[in-house]
C-alpha cells in the first residue's frame, strides 16, 4: 500500500496537468464549443482519474482481446532429448544453490504516513456525504407529493414536451429554497411550497424545464461519479476546481437546453427568471441530486450566456465534434503512461499476439509451493505456461541475474573468455567454496557473491544500468547500491521474461562478442552428452534465513530442438532453486523433452 500511495501522488500530478490544459483548451475555444460539449469535456478527466484504481493496466485489455484464440495452441512434445546426465567438473554442485540471506526490507514511514492520511481524508469525506444524504432523506420524509392541480397540470406538460415517458414522482417540501432533481435509479423531484404558492405558470415551467433537462442527461449519475473523484482526490485542489467548474457548465448546458426549446423572445424571461430567484435559490448541499441554484458568480455568469444565446449552427455542432475528439484522443494517448505510473512494476505487460500459447495443468508438480513454469520450443514456436499469472509477475532475480552481469563484465573487458581469473581478498564467507581464487565458470557453479559484486564494482553503477536497459532486463531498476540490487531488492524480472531474455541470448540479438556469448554459456554448462547439452542457473532468495523463492532458468539443446525455460517457485520457507531445478527436470522428462539417466 506504501507503494501505491507513493505511484498514487504521482499519478496526481499528471492527472493535474491534463486537467490545466482542458482549461486551457475550453478557453481557447470557447467560442466554438456548445455548452454540452464544454461540459462533457469533463468526463475526460474523469476517466482518466480511474486509471490508477483498474485492476490491470490499460494496454493488457487491448493484449488479452487479441490474443484470446491464441491460448489454445497444443504443445508438440514428440522430440527426444539427452538421455543421460554427467556433470562436468565446472557444473560441480550446481544443484546447491549458494546464497547468503538479506533482511526484509522496513517499509517507508513516509509513505505509510501518507497512506493513513489519505485514508481518513477519505473517511472525513465519506462522513460529510453521509451527513448530506442524511438531510436530504429527513426532507424526502417530510414531503408531501404535490397537490397543485395546476403545477401537477403544467408538470405533466413539461413531460410531454421533452417526450419523457417515464412517470418521475414530483413533491413539494418548505425545506428547500428551489428546486431540485434527486437520484439516478429512482429520479423525484421536489418543488419548494414557497413557489408554489407564488405561482408564475412560466416561472415554474422554466424551472421543470430545467430539472427534467437534468434527468433527460443523467446529470444525477454524473453527480454521483464526480462526487466519488473528490472523495478519492480530495486533497487535490485542481480536482475540487474541476468538479466546480463541471457543475457551472452542466447548468449552463441545461440552460442551453432549455432555450433551445423557447423562442428567443423567452430568453429574456428565462433570465430574469434566475435574476429573480437570485436570493432563493443556491447551490444544492445534497449529493446525487441537481438543482436550478448555484453561487452568485456562476448565475451571473450563466446570465450572461442566457443573454447571448444562441442557438449552434450545423458548423458549430461539427466544429465541436472535431475539438471534442481532438481532446479525446489527447486524453487517450496520455493514458498508457498513466497507466504505468499507477501500476506496480511487479507486472510485465507481455503482448501475446501472435504467440501460440499453451497453458498447462503442472500443479502436482509444486505441492506446497506456489509456482509457475514457462517453456518455450524453439522449432515449432510455441510455448507453454504453468500460472500464466505469476509467469508474468516480476519477482528478485537473485543469483539467475549472475549471467548476465558476467556478460557485461566480459564486454567491458574486465574479464576475457581467456582470462576470468579473480584473487580471493582472504575475508571469511559463509562457504568453503567461495574462500578461494575465482574463474568464470567457478564463480558461475559455486554461485560466489563476491566475485560478481567485484565485476559491478569494476563496471560501477551506470555502466550496469546502461546494459540493463539495454537488454530490457525486467523492470530495469537496480537503485543506488549496487552491493546486491539483484538479491531481493530493487531488480525484477519474470519468468516469461528470463526465456525471452534467453533466447535473445542465444541467439545474440543484442549484438554482444559471440566469444563471450559462448565464454557464458560455457559456465552455465550442467549436462552433456551425445544426444544434448543442458544449460542452466539456479537462484535462491533468502529472506531473514529463510529460502522464500527458488529459480532454475536455462535451456535444453538438443540436435533437433532447443528448449528454453524458467521456474520459479515461492514460498515462507524451503523454496530454494534447488528445489526448483528437481521440479524443472522433473516436468521436462514427463514432457518427453529431457531425461537424466
Amino acid at each position: 500500500m506504501t507503494d501505491f500511495i507513493i505511484r498514487f501522488f504521482i499519478c496526481n500530478v499528471l492527472i493535474s496537468g491534463m486537467i490545466g490544459i482542458l482549461f486551457l483548451l475550453k478557453k481557447i475555444w470557447k467560442s466554438r464549443l456548445t455548452s454540452r460539449t464544454q461540459y462533457n469535456l469533463w468526463f475526460l478527466p474523469l476517466c482518466l482519474m480511474a486509471v490508477p484504481f483498474l485492476p490491470v493496466r490499460s494496454d493488457r485489455i487491448f493484449s488479452w482481446f487479441m490474443d484470446f484464440n491464441d491460448r489454445t495452441a497444443p504443445f508438440n512434445n514428440t522430440v527426444a532429448a539427452a538421455d543421460t546426465f554427467t556433470s562436468p567438473e565446472t557444473a560441480s554442485g550446481w544443484m546447491n544453490d549458494f546464497t547468503v540471506s538479506v533482511s526484509s526490507r522496513i517499509p517507508s514511514v513516509v509513505g505509510t504516513i501518507l497512506f493513513g492520511i489519505w485514508i481518513i481524508g477519505i473517511l472525513a469525506m465519506i462522513l460529510l456525504v453521509l451527513r448530506s444524504s442524511l438531510s436530504l432523506y429527513r426532507i424526502k420524509k417530510s414531503a408531501l407529493p404535490l397537490q397543485n392541480h395546476e403545477v401537477r397540470k403544467l408538470y405533466k406538460s413539461c413531460l410531454e414536451e421533452l417526450h419523457i415517458t417515464r412517470a418521475i414522482p414530483i413533491y413539494s417540501t418548505a425545506f428547500l429554497k428551489s428546486p431540485v432533481i434527486t437520484g439516478w435509479i429512482r429520479p423525484r423531484i421536489y418543488l419548494p411550497i414557497r413557489l408554489i404558492t407564488d405561482y408564475e405558470p412560466e416561472k415554474i415551467r422554466y424551472m421543470l424545464l430545467h430539472e427534467l433537462q437534468h434527468y433527460r442527461h443523467k446529470d444525477n449519475l454524473s453527480n454521483a461519479l464526480f462526487l466519488a473523484a473528490q472523495i478519492f482526490y480530495w486533497f487535490n485542489p485542481l480536482i475540487w476546481l474541476a468538479a466546480r467548474a463541471m457543475r457551472n457548465d452542466r447548468e449552463v448546458a441545461c440552460d442551453s437546453a432549455v432555450l433551445n426549446m423557447l423562442h428567443a423572445d423567452s430568453y429574456q424571461d428565462y433570465g430574469y427568471t434566475l435574476i429573480n430567484f437570485a436570493e432563493k435559490i443556491s447551490l444544492s448541499p445534497f449529493p446525487f441530486s441537481s438543482s436550478l441554484g448555484g453561487t452568485i458568480k456562476q448565475l451571473e455568469q450563466r446570465i450572461r450566456n442566457i443573454a447571448a444565446y444562441k442557438k449552434p449552427s450545423s458548423s458549430k455542432r461539427l466544429q465541436s465534434m472535431v475539438l471534442f475528439a481532438f481532446t479525446a484522443a489527447l486524453f487517450v494517448g496520455i493514458t498508457p503512461v498513466l497507466s504505468s505510473y499507477a501500476a506496480a512494476d511487479d507486472q510485465y505487460q507481455w503482448d501475446t499476439s501472435g504467440e501460440r500459447i499453451s497453458e498447462l495443468d503442472l500443479s502436482d508438480y509444486f505441492e506446497q509451493y506456489d509456482g509457475s513454469f514457462v517453456l518455450y520450443n524453439l522449432t515449432g514456436d510455441q510455448w507453454s505456461i504453468y500460472n500464466m499469472d505469476m509467469a508474468a509477475t516480476r519477482t528478485a532475480p537473485n543469483s539467475t541475474y549472475k549471467v548476465y552481469d558476467a556478460l557485461f563484465a566480459l564486454e567491458e573487458g574486465i574479464i576475457t573468455p581467456d582470462q576470468s581469473l579473480l584473487a580471493w581478498d582472504h575475508k571469511d564467507y559463509p562457504f568453503d567454496a567461495w574462500e578461494q581464487d575465482q574463474t568464470l565458470q567457478t564463480a558461475m557453479s559455486g554461485s560466489v557473491n563476491w566475485y560478481f559484486e567485484t565485476l559491478d564494482n569494476q563496471m560501477g553503477r551506470e555502466t550496469i544500468q546502461s546494459y540493463i536497459r539495454r537488454v530490457g532486463y525486467g523492470n530495469e531498476t537496480i537503485g543506488s547500491d549496487i552491493s546486491s540490487y539483484w538479491l531481493e531488492s530493487a531488480l525484477k524480472i519474470s519468468p516469461v521474461e528470463q526465456v525471452e531474455l534467453l533466447n535473445a541470448f542465444y541467439h545474440n540479438t543484442f549484438g554482444f562478442d559471440p566469444e563471450n556469448i559462448q565464454a557464458v554459456k560455457d559456465s552455465l554448462r550442467l549436462s552433456s552428452s551425445p544426444a544434448g547439452t543442458l544449460y542452466g542457473k539456479t537462484g535462491t532468495g533468502n529472506v531473514d534465513g529463510q529460502d522464500i523463492s527458488g529459480w532454475f532458468i536455462g535451456f535444453a539443446e538438443t540436435p533437433e530442438n532447443t528448449y528454453f525455460f524458467a521456474t520459479n517457485i515461492q514460498s515462507e520457507n524451503n523454496a530454494a532453486g534447488s528445489s526448483a531445478a528437481e521440479i524443472t527436470l522433473s516436468i521436462l522428462s514427463d514432457l518427453n523433452l529431457w531425461h537424466i539417466g
